[in-house]
């Protein structure tokens, strides 16, 4: 099997996921710079979720979920995953 990157993911999850992060953190009112220190990421890798440019790790996703006082699947519905 592949290695998943935003060049093999035809389905656009990661993309999707990225902006349900992003959607989530503007309803939040949290800065991007914000959100990557509550979750303990840094700024240009957040950046980088959002834009759906990384396979963001079910352990990075947990983090962004936490420090958006929301649960993983909420985030997954609002991506539509």
């Amino acid at each position: 099997m592949p290695r998943q990157s935003i060049k093999t993911d035809t389905e656009g999850r990661l993309r999707r996921l990225g902006l349900a992060i992003r959607a989530v953190r503007s309803e939040r009112g949290l800065s991007q710079e914000a959100l990557a220190d509550a979750a303990g990421i840094d700024r240009s890798h957040m950046g980088k979720i959002e834009r759906g440019e990384r396979n963001v790790s079910l352990l990075n996703v947990a983090r962004i979920a936490d420090a958006l006082s929301t649960s993983i699947a909420s985030l997954m519905i609002v991506a539509e995953i």
